[in-house]
């Protein structure tokens, strides 16, 4: 059976089926650079992260677009006021995304187009030249371009919004507008002092692209005409994803989108995230306090897309403890596993299939973990009775890799740090020559740094603490 996806644009959950058998196209909406990318944005990139693993998971091929947008108002605000070129304002926040996409452990797109390409300016251009002959957009007095939403009869129907009841606003030529308004947006915006040196030539005299036809003009450029899934927070519904539609359906005649998904918003105590209230995050922010990526990343993983998750630190503290028992989990089948030849058939207690139906049933990420610690416990009890032998424990380590094609939280390496690793070789040490006060001592110190010491008949077991 195919998985099923809620479709944002006929509010229903439908059989996913791509337009070539076997091979999903696939945008997400990637970020601004003109900041930090916040754990808000990292919602959206997780939920898109799991959505292409679970797809390849049941054997597609996924080819997928992440735009990076580095010309807009913000970026160019962003650079005026830092006193150098867009180019040097810019890159800093992309390095940063991609150590934090590493982090986080996102597999890395197929393709990160910038805006500022002139492969893909000089698209925008000759799309906005479409545009403008099939008499969709019009020239205004300043020189920008605008797209004539009166000229898409379909405006609107993404985000279910009877136009008739907005609040009519003209033409916005900012990149963003309010929900509540409704109006011709820019295409192409002519250069002004507040651009300073950012802006390129274009038949319409010197100026830049509005935010929206960046994004379509990407992926037409690099997916074709139609694509099969395109993804963002619900706060790219409108205007932005709906402008991206009328643009692209203007100037191919053809559906754009076949499934579009959206993840809720991200809110941390119950508020919604900002710098004004003392809860604004960044990645970097979490690791300062002495969290993992692996733990942002479950986190922000174990609430379903379509729900909205609320951030909090316990949270965090409730993700290390469940990797804990993730991690006890995997050490334990690899150690019984190490003497094994080939595998043989799991106990039929064990049925790890639930957790591939959960993720076919719209991403249902909490019974999904929720069948992955069914599996966790049933196994450790046949563990503890001797009824697991080393072949089927083979078995079970090669499902476990397979759940973590999906999940990736399997532990960093061994899953000890190098500084941890050392400490614990100096108490086995001491332990070994009876300096009991020093092995304590050692103890307490791996302890201090988030890590607990076992002592089993195996010998000295190491967990997060």
């Amino acid at each position: 059976m195919s998985p099923r996806f809620f479709n944002t644009l006929t509010r229903e959950v439908e059989e996913f089926e791509p337009l070539e058998h076997g091979k999903v196209r696939m945008y997400t909406c990637g970020p601004t650079v003109y900041d930090h990318a916040h754990i808000g944005n990292f919602r959206a990139y997780v939920f898109e992260d799991l959505l292409q693993r679970h797809l390849e998971f049941r054997g597609y091929e996924v080819e997928r677009v992440m735009n990076l947008t580095d010309v807009d108002d913000k970026t160019i605000r962003g650079c005026r006021a830092a006193g150098v070129s867009l180019a040097l304002f810019t890159q800093p926040f992309k390095q940063a995304f991609f150590e934090d996409l590493d982090a986080l452990r996102l597999r890395p797109a197929n393709h990160y187009p910038e805006a500022t390409d002139p492969v893909h300016i000089a698209r925008m251009i000759e799309m906005i030249k479409g545009l403008l002959a099939g008499e969709n957009a019009y020239r205004a007095d300043d020189g920008s371009v605008y797209f004539r939403i009166g000229s898409f009869a379909a405006y609107g129907r993404l985000a279910h919004y009877n136009l008739d009841e907005l609040r009519p606003s003209g033409r916005v030529d900012s990149d963003e507008y309010e929900k509540e308004q409704i109006g011709d947006f820019a295409l192409w915006k002519a250069w002004s002092e507040t651009d300073g040196e950012v802006g390129w030539e274009s038949p319409w005299g010197r100026g830049r692209p509005g935010w929206h036809i960046e994004c379509s003009a990407m992926a037409l450029g690099l997916l074709g005409p139609q694509i099969d899934i395109h993804c963002g927070g619900e706060d790219n519904i409108f205007p932005h994803h709906e402008a991206e539609i009328a643009q692209c359906e203007c100037v191919t005649g053809k559906p754009f989108v076949r499934h579009w998904m959206h993840c809720k918003h991200l809110l941390v105590d119950g508020k919604k995230m900002a710098k004004s209230e003392g809860n604004f995050f960044t990645v970097r922010d979490l690791q300062a306090k002495g969290w993992t990526g692996r733990e942002v990343r479950y986190a922000l993983l174990a609430v379903k897309y379509r729900e909205p998750l609320n951030f909090t630190f316990e949270g965090l503290e409730a993700a290390r403890k469940a990797l804990i028992r993730i991690d006890e989990w995997w050490r334990r089948i690899a150690d019984l596993a190490a003497g094994a030849g080939a595998a043989e058939p799991l106990p039929v207690e064990l049925f790890p299939e639930k957790f591939g139906e959960a993720l076919d049933d719209d991403l249902n990420i909490s019974a999904a973990l929720a069948g992955l610690f069914d599996l966790i416990r049933d196994s450790n009890r046949l563990f503890d009775r001797g009824e697991i032998t080393p072949g089927q424990a083979r078995a079970l380590q090669a499902w476990r890799d397979r759940i973590d094609s999906v999940l990736a939280l399997a532990p960093d390496s061994d899953g000890i740090p190098a500084e941890i690793q050392a400490l614990a070789d100096r108490r086995i040490a001491a332990r070994r020559e009876k300096d009991w006060k020093l092995s304590d001592s050692l103890r307490d110190e791996i302890l201090s740094l988030g890590w607990q010491v076992k002592d089993t008949k195996d010998g000295q077991k190491l967990a997060r603490g």
